[in-house]
């Protein structure tokens, strides 16, 4: 295992509202690659998620903080998909931004 990748996406939403749009989110970002990325854990703890997932067959976990005014994404990425960190991290970025987009 390599170190852990973090992203952290701003937000305005506060805690309570950035939770509500983001559970559920890992699992509606799985059916949308679904041919990438499966879901095998999504566990909510008060504003912290944990989970495990799984893409190009190699586990992949970590934990979601939500707070106040952003988002920490920590993931613990295997050998061959921490090769692939800097499109993963964009990728992350750019869904996690997405569910946190005002509606």
């Amino acid at each position: 295992m390599s170190a852990p990748l973090v992203v952290e996406i701003p937000h305005r939403l506060g805690r309570e509202e950035a939770v509500r749009r983001l559970k559920g989110g890992l699992s509606r970002a799985s059916s949308q690659y679904g041919n990438v990325l499966q879901v095998h854990e999504e566990i909510w703890s008060g504003d912290r998620m944990s989970f495990r997932v799984e893409a190009l067959k190699q586990i992949a976990s970590g934990t979601v903080d939500v707070r106040e005014d952003n988002v920490r994404v920590e993931v613990t990425l295997p050998w061959l998909l921490a090769r692939l960190a800097t499109g993963i991290q964009a990728a992350i970025r750019k869904s996690g931004t997405l569910m946190l987009e005002k509606k």
